[in-house]
């Protein structure tokens, strides 16, 4: 694992779970009506992402091992250069339930990398 990987990863992480806190008991309606949620959400999204983008250009043998990775770099494309593309319905269903499963690769990366520097 390459040096700043788990600075990268550990990044990743504290976005994802900010991500969590912000709909945490919210239904799929009240998020869709919560443009402020829905602002905080992508932002933490387009935070994974670009972590796990430094992560694939410099250590792909570690992104190969992060679920949805290409997804989820993707998804914060779209949400930095084609913001009017945003489908808001995707992003509550990434959250739901792409970023629950991201949690815990990327707990595991760190387990194993140990802490970042």
């Amino acid at each position: 694992m390459r040096h700043d990987t788990p600075a990268h990863l550990w990044d990743a992480q504290e976005a994802a779970k900010k991500a969590q806190a912000i709909i945490t008991g919210l239904t799929r309606d009240e998020y869709l009506a919560d443009w402020i949620r829905q602002a905080a959400a992508e932002r933490q999204l387009e935070i994974i992402g670009e972590a796990l983008n430094r992560i694939r250009r410099s250590d792909p043998r570690i992104a190969d091992q992060i679920p949805e990775v290409h997804a989820i770099i993707a998804t914060r494309n779209i949400i930095v250069h084609r913001y009017d593309d945003v489908d808001h319905v995707r992003v509550w269903v990434m959250l739901n339930h792409d970023v629950p499963p991201l949690l815990q690769a990327l707990a595991s990366l760190l387990k194993e990398a140990g802490p970042p520097l």
